[in-house]
C-alpha cells in the first residue's frame, strides 16, 4: 500500500453508526487532549476524532496499512479529510474501551506488566518485518515525520526520504545548525556519527512508545467468580511518527520518552525491544540539545 485516495471514507457497511459532522466534532465537550493545533475528542460512543490545523492525514493513511499488512491492534480509521475552508485535518477513528498504560501502570502486578509486554513485543517484532518501499522514508516514500526534522517547510530536504544511513545522519546534523546550535559541536557530531550510526537497515517505526499510547481493556478469559482468570487487550495509538528509520531508533526515542525515569518503565521497554545502549546515548544527547 502506497497511499491512498484522499479524502478517504470507510464503506458504510462497516460504519458502527453515522460519521459525526464537522460540527459534532468542533462541539464535543469530550476532550481528550488539547494542543492548540492538534486536538483530539470522543463523539459518542463509537468515534475519536484527531483533527487541528497541525493533524497530518498520513498518520491515517498509516494506520490503515498497519490494520492491512499486519495483525497488530491499532484503532480503526473510519475518515480522512480535509476541510478545505478551515484547513484543518481530520482523522476520525474507532473508539476502543480501556485505560492508557500509564494510568493502569502503578496498579498492575508483575504478572501482569509481563502479560502486557508480551503482546507489546508480539506487536513490534511484526511491525519490524515490514519491508521499506525504498530507504528511510515514511509510507509511500514519502519523508520522516519525527520532529528531529522538523523545520517548519523551510528546509524542504531535511526530513527525507534517504537512500543511505549516513544521508539520515546528515539531516540531523543539518537540523542541528538550524537549531543554531554551535558549529564546533555540529562538526564533532559530523565526525562522530559515522562511528556510531551505521549499518541499521531502515527497520519500520512507531516512533513513539509511551505508556500514555498503549491502550489496555482487563477482559474475562475463563471462570466465574473467585476463579476468573483476565487477560489484557492493547491497542497502540498515535502513529503521527511511524516510517521506515535507521533500527535503533525505536528503542533511542521509548528512552528518551521515559522522561524523569519515575517508575520502571525502562525495564519493560528493554523487554519489549532489542536494546541498543550506545546508540541511545548519542541519540538522548543530540536531543536534548535540540529541545533544550
Amino acid at each position: 500500500m502506497a497511499s491512498i485516495s484522499l479524502p478517504y471514507y470507510a464503506n458504510v457497511a462497516t460504519l458502527p453508526a453515522n460519521l459525526p459532522t464537522t460540527d459534532d466534532i468542533e462541539n464535543s465537550q469530550d476532550v481528550l487532549c488539547d494542543q492548540s493545533a492538534r486536538k483530539v475528542v470522543g463523539v459518542g460512543q463509537h468515534f475519536v476524532v484527531k483533527y487541528g490545523l497541525a493533524v497530518d492525514l498520513i498518520e491515517g493513511e498509516i494506520m490503515l496499512f498497519i490494520q492491512e499488512a499486519t495483525s497488530v491492534p491499532v484503532p480503526r480509521i473510519y475518515a480522512l479529510f480535509k476541510d478545505p475552508i478551515s484547513k484543518k485535518a481530520y482523522i476520525i477513528m474507532q473508539r476502543i474501551a480501556g485505560k492508557s498504560l500509564d494510568s493502569e501502570w502503578p496498579f498492575l502486578s508483575q504478572t501482569e506488566k509481563d502479560t502486557i509486554t508480551i503482546k507489546l513485543r508480539a506487536s513490534f517484532d511484526e511491525m519490524r518485518k515490514l519491508q521499506s518501499p525504498g530507504g528511510y522514508c515514511s509510507l509511500g516514500k514519502r519523508p520522516l515525520l519525527d520532529n528531529v526534522f522538523w523545520t517548519g517547510n523551510t528546509v524542504d530536504t531535511i526530513a527525507g526520504p534517504f537512500q543511505t544511513e549516513a544521508e539520515l545522519n546528515d539531516a540531523m546534523i543539518e537540523k542541528y545548525i538550524f537549531n543554531n546550535l554551535p558549529r564546533m559541536k555540529a562538526d564533532f557530531y559530523r565526525r562522530a556519527f559515522p562511528f556510531i550510526f551505521h549499518d541499521h537497515p531502515p527497520t519500520f517505526t512507531h516512533g513513539d512508545l509511551q505508556q500514555k499510547n498503549i491502550l489496555v481493556r482487563k477482559v474475562p478469559c475463563s471462570g466465574k467468580g473467585e476463579e476468573a482468570r483476565f487477560e489484557y487487550e492493547i491497542a497502540i495509538l498515535d502513529w503521527e511518527y511511524a516510517g521506515w528509520y535507521p533500527s535503533y531508533w525505536e528503542y533511542s526515542r521509548a528512552l528518551f520518552a521515559c522522561g524523569r525515569w519515575n517508575n520502571d518503565w525502562s525495564f519493560w521497554v528493554d523487554k519489549i525491544l532489542d536494546p541498543f545502549l550506545n546508540e541511545w546515548v548519542w541519540m538522548n544527547m543530540l536531543l536534548i540539545e535540540l529541545w533544550s
